[in-house]
């Protein structure tokens, strides 16, 4: 019997599949790992490839996101650990290995770190020095609401150094992440009506209502690598969709707190004064307030000596507009989701 039921989701992936595979065979513990792929409505050779692959194939004959893909793979999972990876990653080869090893008495999740990799590029090195897709760490614990939020929120503008070590965290990212099939069968799995975004959030709060002594684990070591298209218009969809499902989150945990950004609206106010009253006293601060907004840019100018990090604190403006149209956009889309009784 195996270890380690790994569940990749797809749609339209089988380039990703393909490597993704391949790095699962390269494994230390491979002949430990059952290996399940989700087609969830593609209309390329996704199928074909895991199986040519020897993976096990489940095919869903019309695409019903992400969520419901993983409980596909669930249901099918016979080992006791089940681990979830997107179709556009790549573990590395003691990956599987050591996220069992972090498994020990009171640990229902592990998982591990997630690195951006791409061409090249102005962005790729932004996302490098700011991941999106970092676990949230374990000082959520603290409070759910606005103030603290805020709080946290404005001390993660000003910090660069990034945690390290294994380590409890609040919540795991749902491209490496893996739990005991038994805890994960015990809530129902993925919520379904989370078709992208925000699902292993909601996952990882229903698990701890069920077992507040269950601890989430994260071993950096753990790694995978995060291929993704190096495109700012790409990297604007996925945060409007994490808008989307932060706001199906606030529809469903009201008490969790809305996670809407505040200075996209100070730089629109600052933006609509400096045009309605051009002068050096309101054209500057309008030019310079994502870079003295987010001065974890200039931090990394000075670290690296670059200037190019400068210009993260504009990116990054850009991408907390995304996630809040896609929060606003959110908010009329799921404004009849029945919120989860309080704990």
């Amino acid at each position: 019997m195996s270890d380690l039921s790994v569940v990749i989701c797809s749609l339209d992936g089988q380039v990703g599949v393909a490597r993704c595979l391949d790095a699962l065979a390269a494994q230390t513990i491979a002949g430990r790992l059952e290996v399940i792929v989700v087609d969830d409505g593609s209309s390329d050779d996704t199928a074909g490839v895991a199986e040519r692959r020897g993976a096990r194939v489940i095919r869903h004959a019309v695409n019903r996101g992400l969520s419901a893909a993983r409980n596909s793979g669930l249901a099918a999972a016979a080992a006791p650990v089940v681990g979830f990876l997107d179709d556009d990653c790549e573990p590395d080869p003691d990956w599987a290995q050591r996220l069992l090893s972090s498994y020990e008495d009171g640990v229902v999740g592990v998982g591990g770190a997630v690195e951006s990799y791409g061409p090249p590029s102005r962005l790729a090195r932004y996302l490098e020095r700011r991941n999106p897709l970092a676990p949230l760490e374990l000082g959520l614990e603290g409070g759910s609401g606005i103030a603290f939020r805020f709080w946290l929120y404005l001390k993660g503008l000003w910090d660069i150094s990034e945690p390290t070590g294994r380590r409890p965290v609040f919540s795991l990212v749902g491209a490496n992440m893996s739990f005991r099939r038994d805890a994960l069968e015990a809530v129902g799995g993925f919520d379904e009506r989370f078709r992208f975004g925000a699902e292993e959030l909601d996952l990882c709060l229903r698990l701890r209502r069920a077992d507040p002594a269950g601890r989430l684990v994260v071993d950096p070591a753990a790694r995978i690598r995060h291929y993704f298209e190096p495109a700012l218009r790409d990297t604007l969809r996925r945060s409007r969709a994490y808008g989307r499902g932060s706001a199906r989150l606030y529809r469903k945990w009201p008490d969790v707190g809305p996670t809407f950004f505040p200075a996209p609206v100070v730089a629109a106010g600052l933006i609509v004064l400096a045009l309605a009253r051009p002068s050096r006293a309101t054209v500057l601060p309008a030019l310079m307030f994502p870079a003295l907004m987010f001065p974890a840019g200039l931090r990394h100018a000075l670290a690296r000596r670059s200037l190019e990090p400068l210009g993260d604190g504009y990116l990054q403006l850009l991408q907390e507009v995304a996630e809040d149209v896609g929060f606003v956009h959110g908010l009329w889309l799921f404004r009849d989701f029945v919120p989860e009784p309080r704990a």
